[in-house]
């Protein structure tokens, strides 16, 4: 995999996304010496601004955006904000560092001079303005040296390159290779895999499950797990691995409304992330399992039962009227069997067909059948 290519010593991208922050200064600047009011146009991160691209099969950012003003009360600090962590960004890149989203938080954080204010009240308003710089700027968070922390597992047959040092995936012991939040060409290169699919699972526990028993092994695969709801390091690996290996991406997730959105968010996006569902999305992604189906066809018990709330089935709607599911008849089929059954089922509700059921039968079975959806 060749790396990103360097002028003057430094990454080009590196350039590019210094000149972006210069620039959305200048305009600052110009604005100001000109007599008219400081702003900048930050792009609406809302469900009323994501459009559904069918033939891409991915969510999309819209064209509406909004301006924060310096002199608009409601906007003057989410504007100050945005202009101190723009230049922490550009200190960045200049030394050729980088930071997680916690250092961002306290590399910003002091109180205003004069006053009693703080810069930001907590870490969730300063990763909230990071994000706007984000789609601001068109540069991704690894283009503004920032990453967040580690929150998914990997073992299999692959052997990767990892900022210079060779990871074989094959010998990663009990714990797996640790995914980090930065994994695009210039830091991870895909060296050698002979593995024909990938399987995401939704939790580590289940993942030990699979990697104790050698489920990899012995099916000639890459296992991998998000910590729940995958970031966006284990989503964009994901991508890399089936669109530059063209590995078939399965998930073995929950079935209740959490386990279908996170299905939904792996295969077409998220709002909050629409701006990088191309590089995030799967579109070919299949959902193996668990099924409302399953209570019966594996013979479960009634202990594996966790009574729908309210909330799950006003979610559970609200997901079956995504206009990606709105017309599949199969989703249609399994949100209705997962309201009508009255309860969800969790993956590890397996276990009590037998330890290694789900390793050693359903997901064979699964895989075999070409049992899934999508």
């Amino acid at each position: 995999m060749a790396k990103s290519g360097k002028a003057g010593g430094r990454k080009e991208r590196d350039q590019r996304t210094e000149r972006k922050i210069v620039e959305m200064a200048e305009g600052v600047a110009r604005s100001a010496l000109g007599g008219r009011e400081p702003q900048v146009a930050i792009p609406t991160r809302a469900r009323s601004n994501t459009i559904w691209n069918k033939r891409k099969g991915i969510l999309e950012m819209g064209k509406a955006s909004q301006d924060r003003q310096l002199f608009n009360l409601n906007q003057a600090k989410s504007f100050m904000q945005t202009m101190l962590h723009g230049s922490s960004v550009k200190d960045l890149i200049a030394a050729d560092k980088t930071l997680s989203l916690r250092g961002m938080f306290y590399k910003g954080l002091h109180t205003v001079a004069g006053t009693k204010e703080k810069t930001f009240a907590d870490q969730d308003e300063s990763d909230g303005i990071l994000e706007d710089l984000e789609v601001s700027l068109g540069a991704l968070r690894e283009e503004l040296h920032i990453f967040a922390k580690k929150a998914g597992t990997m073992v299999g047959n692959i052997t990767l390159v990892d900022s210079g040092d060779e990871i074989d995936c094959r010998r990663m012991g009990s714990g797996g290779y640790a995914i980090p939040s930065i994994v695009e060409p210039d830091v991870i290169q895909f060296k050698r895999c002979e593995a024909k699919f990938v399987l995401h699972v939704e939790k580590n526990t289940v993942w030990s499950r699979f990697n104790e028993d050698r489920f990899w092994e012995k099916h000639n695969c890459i296992l991998t797990e998000g910590g729940g709801q995958p970031p966006r390091g284990v989503r964009r690996l994901l991508r890399r691995l089936h669109e530059e290996l063209n590995l078939p991406i399965y998930c073995l997730l929950d079935c209740d409304p959490w386990g279908h959105y996170i299905y939904s968010v792996i295969k077409q996006g998220s709002i909050s992330l629409a701006f990088e569902s191309e590089r995030l999305a799967i579109p070919e992604a299949k959902f193996l399992g668990i099924r409302a189906k399953d209570y019966k066809a594996c013979g479960l018990s009634d202990d594996v039962q966790i009574a729908l709330n309210d909330t799950d089935i006003k979610r559970a709607k609200e997901i079956a009227a995504y206009p990606w599911f709105e017309d599949h008849k199969g989703w249609q089929r399994e949100i209705e069997g997962l309201l009508g059954n009255g309860f969800k089922m969790e993956v590890e509700s397996l276990i009590t067909k037998d330890i290694s059921y789900v390793t050693e039968t359903y997901v064979p079975q699964r895989l075999k059948a070409k049992d899934w959806l999508d």
